[in-house]
């Protein structure tokens, strides 16, 4: 049907081949009339995915693309809604929905379990980038992207006023550069690339953004979001794959198409100062670098002492020589992937700051390593550099030890077989293969095939290949650069950051936030206006308001596609969970498929540990695997088990059962294997937990610290859930428990011992002694398995009966404090806020079922979107509903608290008087079901059923919970409304942000400087 040299549907069939690692047939095809190329990946994979790509290399800083990311979805021709990437979400079937801009491209892929809803969304998609709103709606530009507003005080004139700047992208990219490893990462990229697309920000600098006009925006939509520019990706198993060809070709793609697509991007009469396109317009060039050579460079960030970063990169080449940059990526990962991994290990025993970091970055044309001293001590740069290139010259003399290369060899070659990418498949490879299709028309497939590669350099072992592939990389570098991060912002104590100011005007120019370089700017900006020019600003915000608060006309609604309730199918069967007790302990058996690999969890009870040791408990989770076994070094070890196993992880969870003031923490042990390793399964975590031994304190040290640090960039980036979590904590025992195995509690504790270390390291290693004596026993534990019956019989075989046997040790009371409301605002070094309000249903005897599941997809994706996201300008807002767990507003990104706390009170009224259409409606509860139907991979299915089993949640739990969603009723939702309103009103909140944004905020904070 698809033979290279035959066309279909207007498609040329260019190639055809099978990769065998994916199950899949690879037709790449052109598009005779428009140019457009196509990679169809035909597998047995239900999740279908689609699509399409533009190559869009930035000319700036302003961040156009990125705001293209935005505004396309926010509208179109065919689809004349105000946001149907939201409406779809609300109504479809999707298992992935979304766009990313990259550094020279942006993506805009989808996924769903259903053939029509796939090219409903793929209309909706394809109609959005080609024929998108933003020609005839300016409003749509300044709403994603930028505008101005005009506060003025009750009673004043627009003179008394002061102006700021708002838009969802300006106020994303202050989050993201918020995050000092971005700022390291895009400064890395204009030393490395300072002739090309990449010295610039791709998302967008805030300081740039409002330079972007109107005019240049849509300059650059039309120049690079044309077929011949583009890039489609179909995959899965379609019924007959002619059927979406056919679609692309009558609907967007034929000369007719095009030609009223050409029509729609003409402005309208009037507009004489935009750009006119016929399509053929030239994109932004992406060329290579010649090569070039940082010795050093200095980028000064407002940000605290601990922030301080340097960061050495090398350019490994180009990204279509994919057995270079895979042999890097090994190489890179086998040096630095581990405190054992000899480059780590020399860094951090040059005592040169707290963490190493390292990563291949090959989603550009010329992939490099990136490795990243985090937590830097003053000066540490160029010693940072000299012991990276010291120890490689070591290496390359002496040879680089085989044991840790094949090790990751290994781990990669089970990652391909177990292909759990955390999202839909489809997405992850379209991606994955623009990352050498972008830049060569004959490599579509080429990022999609390691296997051999793999099979290559398992050979190439035996000879000098990665000793040479190393001196070239990194000894004989003619391309890398050196940069050094230095904080600006003043601790505590008064102690400046990395590099001190030597004098009044250069400390003033030092502590130069972009907060009040930005207020600066504004103040000189409203100077300049006239009072009718401030007059218009108000009208201008005035006007957008009303464009964002107006309904969608019924016509326009109608355009939408949309799917029924009947097209939702049946439950999704899944094998019966078996318990088994006639192994040495109780056993969780699940028969998945999982494509010859094996899973085992095994579930250490906590109930006997009392409430102040819990945060050991977590240190000790945290110190596996990273020492000496009583038969291995800690670098044997680790490469034991990278060689022997897929992963190997020590864990903390809480559950909750019936009586929910009552809580079960665990420490989870999971591990997967190739199913010819079964042994290995059973073996190598009865080694840890058994033999782990505690006397090297030096390398206890550097792990709690790089845990500490790991924390810090957690609270800067996801702040988030660290205030849902500590929010829910106000009210739940099982949140309190959770908040002294990972939250703030914890952090606290953990800093207290990294600072204080030498004094107490006798006692952690004594208290670690005993609570692995105590908490390593058959009492309580349970394993679970997953995997082929003939597998689990192969594990017990080995395992016998775990080296466990019951505990003697007497065991201790877990009390729990009671929780209480604290109001806490920890101020964090960013332009953004986080906010949270989360309580559990059951603190204020609120019962809630799957009902809740549909009025939380309406209040996160009608109203809160509406109000929070397009008016306020926060990144992102949601409302969850977890039955018997959860009920939490939150917000990402946002630019301020009181304004978004308004409007969260208002949400109660809202769902109160929800009266939404008989589709929109059903649209919710597909919706809604859908995703809670979703396909999961094998270990993530494993994980949701045992959290199910010890939860002691009833065998039908989610059939009734999605039998509830179904039966669900717009007066249903309407009832909910009060207990909305009371949940706004009484659920205790939470705020990770900035100190100006938490100070402008008149809500009663206990503000705690949380780094500091």
């Amino acid at each position: 049907m698809l033979a290279p040299g035959t066309s279909t549907c207007g498609f040329a069939v260019e190639a055809h081949e099978a990769i065998d690692e994916l199950d899949a047939d690879a037709f790449v095809m052109r598009h005779a009339a428009s140019g457009a190329r196509l990679l169809y990946l035909a597998c047995d994979d239900e999740n279908k995915a689609f699509a399409i790509a533009f190559k869009t290399p930035p000319a700036d800083d302003t961040g156009t693309f990125h705001i293209l990311e935005h505004s396309v979805l926010c509208g179109s021709k065919k689809f004349p809604v105000k946001e149907p990437f939201v409406d779809l979400i609300k109504s479809s079937m999707q298992t992935f929905l979304n766009a990313m801009t990259y550094p020279d491209k942006t993506v805009y892929p989808v996924a769903s379990t259903n053939e029509q809803d796939l090219i409903n969304l793929m209309d909706v998609y394809m109609d959005a980038v080609l024929n998108p709103a933003i020609w005839h709606k300016r409003a749509i530009f300044e709403q994603e992207g930028w505008h101005l507003e005009l506060d003025v005080p009750e009673g004043g004139a627009p003179r008394d006023g002061s102006l700021r700047y708002n838009g969802v992208v300006f106020n994303e990219m202050k989050g993201a550069l918020s995050d000092p490893l971005d700022v390291l990462d895009n400064a890395i990229m204009r030393e490395l690339f300072p002739d090309t697309a990449y010295a610039f920000e791709s998302g967008g600098n805030p300081r740039a953004i409002p330079s972007l006009t109107y005019e240049a925006f849509l300059d650059n939509h039309a120049r690079h979001y044309n077929l011949p520019n583009s890039y489609i990706v179909l995959y899965g198993d379609f019924a007959d794959v002619r059927r979406e060809l056919a679609f692309l070709d009558e609907r967007y793609l034929c000369d007719e198409a095009r030609s009223d697509s050409a029509s729609w991007r003409v402005p309208p009469e009037g507009s004489s100062s935009m750009p006119r396109h016929d399509g053929a317009c030239s994109p932004n060039p992406l060329a290579r670098q010649q090569p070039v050579v940082c010795e050093l460079a200095r980028e000064r960030m407002a940000t605290t002492p601990d922030n301080a970063l340097a960061g050495m990169a090398y350019v490994l080449g180009d990204a279509c020589d994919t057995k270079r940059i895979i042999a890097a990526d090994v190489l890179f990962e086998a040096l630095l992937g581990s405190n054992e991994a000899p480059v780590k290990k020399a860094i951090i025993a040059a005592g040169l700051g707290g963490n190493v970091l390292s990563y291949t970055s090959n989603a550009c044309l010329q992939p490099y390593e990136l490795i990243i001293l985090q937590n830097a001590k003053p000066d540490a740069a160029r010693a940072f550099r000299q012991t990276i290139e010291d120890e490689c010259r070591a290496l390359v003399d002496a040879g680089i030890p085989r044991d840790r290369l094949e090790a990751v060899i290994s781990s990669n070659e089970y990652a391909l077989r177990q292909r759990d990418y955390g999202t839909a498949d489809g997405v992850v490879l379209a991606c994955e293969a623009l990352t050498t299709w972008l830049y060569d028309d004959d490599a579509a497939t080429l990022a999609l095939k390691a296997a051999d590669i793999f099979s290559e350099l398992r050979e190439a072992l035996a000879g000098d290949y990665f000793e040479r592939l190393l001196s070239e990389l990194v000894l004989e570098s003619n391309h890398c650069a050196l940069v050094e991060l230095i904080p600006t912002l003043v601790d505590e104590d008064g102690a400046a950051g990395t590099e001190a100011a030597s004098s009044d005007a250069d400390r003033d120019e030092a502590d130069a936030t972009p907060a009040s370089l930005e207020a600066a700017e504004l103040a000189a900006l409203k100077s300049s206006l006239s009072d009718d020019e401030l007059e218009g600003v108000l009208r201008d915000v005035d006007e957008l308001r009303a464009a964002q608060e107006a309904e969608d006309t019924p016509e326009a609604k109608a355009t939408l596609p949309r799917l029924h309730v009947s097209d939702i199918g049946s439950v999704r069967q899944e094998p019966p969970l078996i318990v088994e007790t006639r192994t040495p302990v109780p056993c969780l058996v699940h028969h998945l498929p999982t494509r010859r690999l094996a899973y085992a969890l095994t579930y250490f009870d906590l109930s006997h540990v009392s409430y102040a040791e819990l945060p050991y408990v977590k240190v000790l989770a945290r110190l596996m695997q990273q020492l000496a076994t009583k038969r291995r070094s800690a670098s044997e070890l680790d490469s034991y088990i990278a060689s022997n196993l897929g992963f190997l992880s020590f864990t903390t969870e809480v559950f909750q059962q019936g009586n929910w003031r009552l809580a079960r923490p665990v420490l989870l042990v999971s591990a997967g294997a190739l199913s010819e390793k079964v042994d290995a399964l059973a073996d190598i975590p009865r080694e840890v937990w058994a033999e782990t031994r505690f006397e090297d304190t030096d390398r206890m040290r550097d792990v709690l610290t790089q845990l500490k640090i790991g924390m810090e960039q957690t609270f800067i980036t996801a702040g988030h859930q660290a205030a849902l979590a500590r929010s829910l904590s106000y009210v739940s025992p099982a949140a309190v428990v959770s908040e002294q195995l990972g939250g703030v509690d914890f952090y606290r504790f953990l800093r207290d011992l990294v600072e204080h270390f030498d004094e107490r390291k006798d006692d952690l290693v004594a208290k670690l002694r005993e609570l692995q004596e105590r908490i390593f026993t058959s009492s309580g534990t349970v394993v679970s398995f997953t995997g082929s019956e003939a597998d689990l019989r192969r594990y017990w075989d080995a395992a016998g009966d775990l080296g466990l046997s019951p505990r003697i040790a007497p065991a201790k009371e877990l009390y729990v404090p009671a929780p209480e409301p604290r109001r806490e605002a920890f101020v964090i070094p960013s332009d953004v806020c986080y906010l949270a309000q989360a309580t559990d249903p059951r603190a204020l005897g609120i019962a809630i079922d799957g009902s809740w599941g549909v009025a939380a997809n309406a209040l996160s994706y009608d109203y809160l979107w509406n109000e929070i996201r397009v008016k306020g300008g926060a990144y992102g807002c949601g409302f969850r509903a977890v039955v018997d767990r959860q009920l939490a507003f939150y917000t990402y990104r946002d630019p301020a608290i009181d304004p978004s706390l308004e409007r969260i009170a208002r949400s109660g009224a809202w769902l109160g008087s929800f009266e939404p259409a008989p589709e929109a409606f059903e649209g919710f509860i597909v919706s809604s079901v859908s995703s809670h139907d979703a396909p999961v991979k094998p270990f993530a299915l494993t994980k949701r059923r045992n959290a199910e089993y010890f939860s002691q949640r009833p065998v039908d739990f989610r059939d009734k919970v999605r039998s509830e969603m179904l039966s669900t009723t717009p007066e249903r939702l309407r009832e909910l409304g009060e207990t909305v309103s009371r949940v706004a009103r009484e659920a205790p909140r939470c705020v990770f942000g900035g100190r100006e944004i938490i100070e402008a905020s008149s809500a009663d904070w206990n503000v705690v400087d949380l780094l500091g």
